[in-house]
Parts: C-alpha cells; structure tokens; sequence
C-alpha cells in the first residue's frame, strides 16, 4: 500500500518537474514577448523581430554576451522611438506652462482692450458734448491716439507714447484756434498751408499749457506696467516655443535606448530603469533646458512683480481714464489764453483771413460784474456727462459702488492675482524637468532595478546634478555641446532680464527676491479690496476727498487746476480780464478722478458697457 502512494508521487512529482522545464526552456528560446511589447509601443515592423535569441554582432548599443533578441534595424527603431517619447514627454509637461502663459496674455489683452475702448467712448463723448464744433474732425485724432495707446499696450517696440500724444495735440491745435479761440474764422475756408503752420509751432506756441506733456509722461509711466507685461509674456511664449524646436543629441539618442530597451534584448521588458541611472541620462539629455534654469527663474520674478504692480493699484486704469480730462483741460487753456495765442499766431503764422474779426473768446461768454457772483446767476444748460455726474453726487449712497459678485467681469487685478498665484509654482520647471521625468512611470520602485548593463539591487553609480559644468563627471552620457537654439533662448532671456531691469529700475531688489521666491513689492496677493467684497473701504473717503476737491478749486478759474504753473514764455500783459466768467455751453469741468471711478463702477453694476 504505501509503495503504490510513494510510485504515484514519484510520478506526479516527474511529471511537474518535465513541464516547467519544458515551459522554462520555451521561454529561454523565444522572443514572443520582446515582439509584443515592440508591436504594443508601435517601436517599428515586427518583421526585426526574430522569433528566438540569436547573436548580431553589428549591435552597438546593447552588446551583451549571449544571445538577444535584438537586431541592429531594432537598435535603430528604437533610438527613433525613444526620441519621439522622450520629446513627447517633455511637451506634455511644458503644455500646462505654455498654455498659462498664452491663455493669460490672451486675457491681459483682452482686458486692456475693454479698457480702451470705454475711454475712447469716453473721450469721444466729450467733443460731441462739450466741443461740438470740433467734434467730427476731432473724432479721428482720438481714434488715431488710442490705436497708438494699442499698440503700446501690446508691447509694440516702435511705438512712442510722448511723440503720439504730441502729434495728437499738434493735430488738434488748428482746429481749436479756428473753431473756439477765434470762431470767427470758422466759416473761411482752412488754408493747408496755415495749418501746417500751426501744426509745426503748436509747441512753441504752447497753447495747451501743460497738460500735452503731463498727459504723455502720465500715460508713459502709468502703461509701461501693462507694455512691459505684455512684451514678458510673448517672450516667455518664444522660450517655451524654441523648447519645443530643440532636438535631442545622438549620444542623448544612445543613453536613452541603453536606459529604456537595451533589457527588452534579453527578454526582461518588465524591468524598469533605477532612479540614479534615469536621473544622470536625463540631466545629460536635458542639459541645455537645464541651463535656463537661472534666466527663468529671473524671468518667473519679473512676472510677479508686474502682475503685483497691476493688482496693487488702479494706476493703469486711472491713467486712461484721465485722458478725458486732460485733453478737456488743455482746450480750456487755449480758451482762456486766446489773445495771446492769437497774437502769437499772427505774427508766426501770419493771419488766415482779413475780412473777420478776430475774437480771444467765444460768442457764448458773459461778462460778470464780479466773479464770485452765486451759482445761480451763471447757470446754463448743463451737458449730458455733468447730469450723469450730478445724480451720481446725490445717489452713491443709496446705489451700490460695487457690481454684484454675481456675473462680475474678470478685472485686471483679478486677472493679475491669479495670474501671480499660478506662474510661482513654475520658478523651478526646467531644472526639476528631470526629475519629474523619471518620477513618472519610467522608473521602477520594486527590489530590483535596470542599472544599464545589468539587473541589479540599487545603482552604485555617481549621480551628478543640473547644468553643463555638471555633467563632466556623468558616467552615463557625454555632453559635449547645447543645442544652438536653446542657447539662444537663454541669451534672450538674459537680454530681456537686462533690458527689463533698466527700464523698471528693480535691479537692486532682484538677487534676494529670486532667491527666496516669495512675495512682491505691492503685497497684494493677499489683501482683500472692494473688488473681493470687503466692505466700507472707502465711502467715507470719497465724500472727504470731494469735499476737499471743491474747497481747493474755490475761487480758481474755470479750466484751470490749483497749483498749476503757468507756461514759461507767456506774456502776461495779454491775460484774460480777471472779471470774464466761461459759460459753461463750451466745456466741461474737469472731475476728480474718484467721481470717473464712481460713474465707471456704477455701467458695470448696471450692465451698460
């Protein structure tokens, strides 16, 4: 009994034994799966793949002793392969910082050309108000300078702010004088050649007083953050752009298939890459991104501090909303001081005609017998933009200053925040593109590991960090050159950190800014605003400040700001009467700002724009 069971375990026990050495052997002798994991990865044509292990000595890359189930067309189907994955991969993950970038220049733009075109409307509406004479030819020039404003905006390098707001007041000089300092000449037909007289001398002239220059200084200083911010972010678009066009070099090519497939020779296709052996191939292949690191890490800094300037204030926006009122101040000027703009004109220009009479005012002004005489005796018909601003002064506080957060539009200091929240998790992108490569699913966590020659417990090998001078000690690939377009791109950003630092003055607050990566001159990221709901921020401020507006303004000419210089080369026997009051049928008074502000909140809330 007990010698039947011990003859069936010994035969059972045969059996086992000769099939899983008969399926042992099977699986030494055939390279099903190398040929399926080929076909999978869509490597090349199967018809490479030799059904069994055989020897090829024109194998360069995974020579090994014994048989493979590689061949030199398969070495090279997969330097092709592991090109295009590698490329692929890097793509994939720049992707996300390309379309940060292109998206939220998309939105900047979009925003400064909402805020254009409201203060063109804007400006526009003054002329046919106020300046209806002018109105029609008037039009034009103001097109003409916010398509300037545009440009400038946008990041346009031939454009000047000083030289297009001159040229807008050049152009504008003929058509005062004609029509409001001397109406009478309205009617006579326009000489070119006067024109162009009053054209070429309006700065010597200076019948607008100061405000031309002020109104270009302003607009420069106050859209040079937008300008300088558009100008970063196509150059940020450029960099990640020249990333994409930079190839791999061959030694790169090599490393790669002798990391990736050289184990798929020797039938291991499950085995993965060691950590150490991923990260010196893909520091070698990536030296040239590498070497961004610092540019971009100053570039990722000057992003911030931009968009910190935009979120902290409203200067941009105050900026073009003040053009209104600077071109409406100018023409008051040349108003007021018409005799002695006739008389210089006269005597440079010559006089456009003989037959009418020359008069320093308009027909519509009244002689007062005294100028503080009550408000009453010298009310006219008030313009369309001064109702608008007179029911504001009587209802900004029973109306709400804020629109709803409901449907709210994507202000630029919103637009700003979240721009600045997302760019700083990208200070580090290109010298952490290794790592994050070899983080994925190429390198393997199990026990044992592909150490480029064998299977092994950990790679001995020395691990060396980013850049050029790095990667002298690289035991796995030698570097000998950078791509030429990437070392462009890093000239360019080098370049544009230089040009940027001379022009915003932030040189001396850079080197510790970048280093500790946090925080912005404007702090604004973490404050809350009106904007963000917070309320009484400032109600009370803005009565205060009107209050204090009307006394400063008592007692001052009409079209004339208090403090303001007179031009330097005026001739004082010439001034106006102190006793002749403006009707208000030929202008508006200037507002303070914080009322524009006021009216602008109040159309969103209401939806008009």
């Amino acid at each position: 009994m007990f010698r039947r069971i011990l003859q069936r375990v010994d035969f059972w026990l045969i059996w086992v034994t000769v099939v899983l050495c008969g399926a042992s052997g099977a699986g030494a002798h055939s390279c099903h799966e190398v040929k399926t994991a080929f076909q999978l990865r869509q490597i090349g044509s199967l018809k490479w793949v030799p059904e069994a292990p055989g020897t090829d000595g024109e194998l360069q890359i995974c020579k090994h002793p014994g048989p493979s189930c590689c061949t030199r067309k398969m070495e090279e189907s997969y330097q092709a392969a592991v090109r295009r994955e590698t490329l692929q991969n890097i793509r994939s993950y720049s992707f996300e910082l390309k379309y940060l970038i292109v998206g939220h220049s998309s939105a900047f733009q979009d925003t400064f050309q909402s805020l254009l075109s409201f203060t063109l409307n804007l400006t526009s509406a003054l002329f046919d108000s106020a300046y209806e004479p002018l109105s029609q030819d008037a039009r034009p020039l103001v097109a003409d300078l916010f398509s300037v404003l545009s440009l400038f905006l946008g990041g346009d390098g031939n454009t000047s702010m000083e030289h297009s707001v001159h040229r807008f007041y050049d152009d504008l000089f003929p058509l005062v004088y004609r029509r409001l300092v001397n109406p009478g000449l309205a009617s006579a037909p326009p000489s070119s050649e006067h024109s162009e007289c009053l054209r070429k001398t309006r700065q010597d002239v200076n019948p607008f007083g100061p405000h031309p220059r002020a109104l270009a200084e302003g607009l420069t200083r106050a859209l040079s953050t937008g300008r300088a911010l558009s100008r970063a972010l196509m150059m940020g678009a450029e960099v990640l752009n020249a990333t994409e066009r930079a190839g791999l070099a061959r030694e790169c090519g090599r490393a790669l298939v002798r990391m990736q497939y050289c184990p798929h020779c020797r039938g291991l296709t499950l085995i993965r890459p060691c950590g150490g052996l991923c990260l010196n191939v893909m520091r070698g292949c990536l030296v040239g991104l590498s070497e961004l690191d610092g540019p971009w890490r100053h570039y990722v800094a000057l992003l911030q501090e931009l968009t910190g300037a935009l979120a902290g204030g409203h200067d941009l926006e105050l900026s073009l909303l003040g053009i209104r009122n600077h071109i409406n101040d100018a023409i008051l000027h040349a108003q007021l001081h018409g005799p002695r703009i006739s008389a210089i004109v006269d005597k440079v220009c010559g006089p456009l005609t003989d037959t009418p009479s020359v008069t320093s005012l308009r027909p519509t002004l009244e002689v007062m017998t005294s100028v503080t005489t009550s408000p009453t005796s010298v009310a006219s018909t008030p313009s369309p933009a001064e109702v608008t601003l007179g029911r504001l002064s009587h209802t900004r506080r029973s109306l709400p200053l804020k629109p709803s957060k409901i449907d709210k539009p994507r202000s630029l200091k919103k637009i700003s925040r979240e721009f600045m929240g997302y760019i700083q998790r990208y200070r580090s992108f290109f010298s952490a593109l290794p790592e994050t490569l070899c983080e994925s699913e190429m390198v393997g966590e199990d026990f044992t590991c592909w150490s480029g020659e064998d299977v092994v417990e950990s790679y001995v090998g020395r691990v060396v960090g980013n850049g050029l001078q790095a990667q002298k000690n690289n035991p796995e690939i030698k570097v000998r050159s950078i791509d030429p377009i990437l070392v462009a791109a890093r000239d360019k950003l080098e370049q544009f950190k230089q040009e940027m630092q001379g022009q915003m003055g932030w040189a001396t607050e850079w080197g510790a800014w970048v280093e500790t990566g946090s925080g912005t001159r404007g702090e604004a990221s973490g404050e809350c605003d009106d904007e963000d709901g917070c309320q009484g921020s400032g109600e009370e401020d803005f009565t205060d400040e009107n209050e204090r507006v009307d006394v400063a303004t008592a007692g001052v000419p009409l079209g004339k700001s208090p403090g303001a210089r007179e031009p330097p080369h005026q001739v004082p026997t010439i001034q106006p009467p102190p006793q002749v009051a403006v009707k208000a049928a030929g202008h508006t008074p200037t507002h303070h700002p914080a009322i524009t502000i006021t009216l602008i909140t109040l159309l969103f809330a209401l939806g008009l724009p």
